[in-house]
């Protein structure tokens, strides 16, 4: 409720009253108890094309070419006036023939003054249409942006698998076994790589979840690693870890590598085993750890020259601020990427 100062005389009061909504750089319009207009702001005039001759005295529905006169603004305004209800943040489409629609914002209020046989009712009003286009415009550029997203993360996975598909052709007609085992890594790579991709083309969210991520690049590598899946499975074992798609990608690739070093290294001459990989979480603390019961690690192996796969692991677990960990599993070999507080205090202070 909006009340006149007291301390002034009621017809200076009113004058007050009416020179301050005069003023107004928001259009306002003062209402008597049968909803005709006392006054108008300058800036309600100007803004909805009005003949300030015509305001005082008139009533607002026929105000313009008759686009105030709307049977819902009518009733709102009754009840205000009556004081059954108040208009609050009432949006309405003012219509002129030969103009755009305008959405406007409407609040009316009976005013609480000393002269309690006179209703006034005050009516401020806002031009939103703009705001609104604006925000419409918004929407549609993030509504066409995550289409064409999704479109060019469906062409990228298909492209992988074309690419996977030449370079296992490639593999059936190389006469080097090396050639051909290069080959077959770079199959597999790609073949993970397109997983992730088709995974994150399907998640609408900023955040993926790791179970459903994992498992589907698991298949993938037991799909184009290993021939009989009697005598070799992978297993994965995840919480209910969510993450951001970019972490997401950086953990596929590790599971990536890390398995295709398990099948190539632990499991000779076609012995039988399992890989797990295992995925937990705890706050910002999480491990990601993939497990073989095969043959274990020789006893030369430290002082081996690093293989592609092993710096790949180790650059992508320095990013994601981790540390990577190898032990023996008993049987088997077990490599963990941990990433703990400490280990990101220490990876800040070498930054």
């Amino acid at each position: 409720m909006v009340a006149a100062p007291s301390s002034l005389p009621e017809p200076h009061a009113f004058s007050l009253m009416l020179a301050v909504i005069a003023s107004s750089e928001a259009p306002l319009v003062l209402l008597d108890g049968d909803l005709n207009v006392i006054a108008a702001s300058a800036s309600f005039c100007r803004d909805f094309q009005i003949a300030p001759a015509s305001v005082p005295g008139n009533r607002l529905f026929a105000l313009g070419q008759g686009e105030w006169d709307a049977p819902q603004l009518k009733s709102l305004l009754e009840g205000t006036a009556s004081g059954a209800a108040e208009v609050h943040a009432y949006e309405f489409d003012l219509k002129r023939e030969g103009e755009a629609p305008r959405l406007l914002v409407l609040n009316a209020h009976k005013l609480d003054y000393d002269d309690k046989e006179r209703i006034r009712v005050l009516l401020a009003l806002a031009d939103v249409t703009e705001a609104r286009a604006g925000e419409k415009l918004k929407d549609n550029l993030l509504r066409e942006k995550a289409i064409l997203l999704q479109e060019v993360q469906h062409r990228v996975a298909n492209s992988l698998q074309i690419i996977a598909s030449i370079l296992m052709q490639s593999a059936r007609k190389v006469q080097s076994e090396e050639t051909r085992g290069h080959l077959h890594d770079a199959h597999s790579r790609l073949m993970s790589i397109a997983a992730v991709q088709q995974h994150l083309a399907a998640s609408r969210l900023g955040e993926v979840g790791l179970r459903p991520y994992f498992v589907q690049l698991c298949k993938s590598l037991a799909a184009s690693m290993i021939h009989d899946p009697k005598i070799l499975s992978i297993e994965v074992v995840v919480d209910e870890s969510v993450t951001k798609a970019d972490i997401s990608v950086s953990l596929g690739l590790i599971v990536t590598e890390l398995v295709i070093n398990a099948l190539k290294h632990a499991f000779p001459g076609h012995r039988a085993g399992k890989i797990v990989v295992q995925y937990g979480s705890h706050g910002p603390n999480w491990t990601l750890s993939v497990r073989d019961n095969g043959i274990g690690m020789r006893h030369d192996s430290v002082r081996e020259k690093p293989g592609l796969g092993t710096n790949i692991v180790e650059a992508l677990a320095k990013r994601l601020g981790a540390e990577a960990q190898v032990a023996g599993a008993n049987p088997g070999t077990i490599i963990s990427i941990v990433h703990a507080q400490l280990a990101v205090a220490a990876v800040a202070r070498n930054l």
